[in-house]
């Protein structure tokens, strides 16, 4: 797993190195700037044109050492900077010097004649940006993504640390902000580049060890899967039945929305749960059982509900002792009987239970069912849903979406899954995921049905709630990826993203070597 930072634990992490371990600043700034001269030598032969726009603060003394290494290596460097106020970081001030004495050229921005270059290094702003980038730094900002080289070819951008104008918190762009090829950044990777749309600012992201101390900003409490986190999957042993792995109950759809159901079922089994079953109307049956013979079938008459609310009751209750954890809402519609299902399960449950679509549209309609939240339920809204459950607007979710799932988290005790290009998972026990898998290609009907059946199937399989809320979001999102390869952005389905799940899941086999 990888660790993600905010600006003010990065400053931490800088404080320490510096104050309790002593390492200079000048030091840890020569090998920031040397990861991204390599960055840049990697991909522009000696001899090209290089100009590093730099700020006043140390972002911009990181750009002009940078200009100074590749200059040593055979590089033409220019290095740009905004007029000088006596605001300037003695770090700046130095790095400048040196690279004056190295015979590089500084220009400020007001005298600056455009010529061809072949990269530019964007080290106007890095972490830590709290304002909308304005005035001569935006015009600077502005002018980076207009370099072209000799062929008429827009410039390599190569950002330091981040992307000018991009929070390095939540991803904003903070009035405007470089888009980056290539993001060198320092020490641990960023919320915001995790995040969008900051994540797609980035460009390519490079992660460099610049020599802060092991653990010299604590354990931190956010994370994101990485591809040697697979082996995380439950093993299957070999002296195993279908009661090893768990039964899933998958109280999902109504008329004319049985695929709401299926999809979640379907991924269940695809994620190795032992047995699944579908509680639904009874018109899915026929379509469900010859679709999805694998799972076991137990249907209703939504007319139970008023015409015999016992027996229907004692129907939900007698399914929910049956299961070792339960999907709850996908299609489910918000008529009375859904209500009454949805109170019933989450009154009645003692297991976990994954609520989705209109179990959540129902709770935010009918507040007092926020009062059976517990730590065993696991929400997995999109953002209007989330607006809808919280009483708040889509425009101010998006604003910082980790800060609305833990705050659903701290309010109401759930593991929040707040779906989004970049999900965040907030877990009842304290931890934050900010998944960094996925596709454009999942952006469809159905995709979040199978999520649900995907966690789902990880917790009957053994897996902790919340690390099975987790762990399900990247696998989902691996799944998509994969889903892409095979059919494009455009074609793919939800069913074939259920069944792309096999060839993750295969992979994590692989990855985990053989049995032992």
């Amino acid at each position: 797993m990888r660790k993600l930072v905010s600006a003010k634990e990065m400053k931490e992490i800088d404080r320490v190195s510096m104050e309790e371990f002593k390492i200079p600043s000048m030091v840890l700034m020569e090998r920031a700037a040397l990861s991204v001269a390599e960055a840049v030598k990697k991909r522009i032969r000696p001899g090209g044109t290089v100009l590093s726009v730099c700020g006043t603060g140390n972002n911009g003394a990181d750009g002009a050492a940078a200009a100074r290494i590749l200059s040593f290596w055979g590089y033409s460097c220019r290095i740009l900077i905004p007029s000088l106020r006596g605001r300037e970081s003695r770090e700046f001030l130095a790095q400048l010097e040196i690279a004056k004495k190295a015979g590089i050229s500084v220009e400020t921005a007001g005298d600056w004649i455009p010529g061809p270059c072949d990269a530019v290094i964007d080290g106007i702003f890095g972490v830590g940006l709290s304002r909308d980038v304005e005035g001569e730094y935006r015009e600077m900002a502005e002018l980076i993504s207009e370099l072209k080289n000799a062929a008429g070819e827009p410039a390599l951008t190569v950002a330091v640390d981040m992307p000018s104008g991009i929070s390095s918190d939540t991803g904003a762009v903070l009035g405007y902000a470089v888009r980056a090829d290539v993001t060198v950044t320092f020490g641990e990777m960023k919320l915001g580049q995790a995040l969008f749309p900051g994540r797609e600012y980035c460009g390519e992201l490079i992660v460099a060890d610049i020599g802060f101390p092991p653990g010299a900003g604590g354990d931190g409490h956010v994370f994101s899967y990485e591809i040697g986190d697979l082996t995380k999957l439950p093993v299957r042993p070999a002296y195993s039945n279908k009661g090893t792995f768990g039964k899933v109950l998958v109280a999902a759809g109504s008329k004319n929305m049985a695929g709401a159901a299926y999809f979640s079922a379907l991924a269940a089994i695809r994620c190795g749960a032992g047995l699944v079953k579908i509680l639904t109307t009874e018109t899915n049956r026929e379509i469900l059982q010859a679709r999805l013979p694998e799972a076991i079938l137990s249907t209703y008459d939504p007319a139970m509900a008023g015409e015999a609310p016992e027996e229907f009751q004692a129907l939900l209750r007698k399914e929910a002792a049956w299961a070792d954890v339960i999907v709850l809402g996908p299609g489910l519609g918000k008529e009375p009987y859904a209500r009454r299902l949805t109170e019933t399960i989450l009154s009645d449950a003692c297991v976990p239970i994954i609520m989705d679509a209109d179990a959540i549209n129902l709770a935010a309609e009918y507040p007092e069912l926020k009062t059976y939240f517990t730590e065993n339920i696991i929400v997995t809204p999109h953002p209007g849903e989330m607006a809808r459950l919280t009483g708040t607007s889509v425009g101010e979710l998006k604003k910082d979406l980790i800060g609305a799932a833990v705050s659903l988290t701290e309010c109401c005790g759930v593991t929040c899954v707040l779906k989004d290009a970049a999900t965040v998972v907030s877990g009842s026990d304290g931890q934050v995921f900010v998944n960094r898998s996925g596709s454009p290609a999942m952006a469809k009907g159905g995709s979040g049905d199978v999520l649900t059946g995907i966690i789902a199937g990880l917790i009957a399989c053994g897996m902790e709630e919340c690390e099975a809320a987790s762990f399900g979001v990247w696998l989902h999102g691996l799944a998509g990826e994969e889903a892409e390869r095979r059919f494009g952005t455009h074609s793919v389905l939800a069913g074939e993203l259920a069944d792309c799940l096999g060839a993750v899941l295969k992979r994590a086999e692989e990855e985990r070597g053989p049995k032992r």
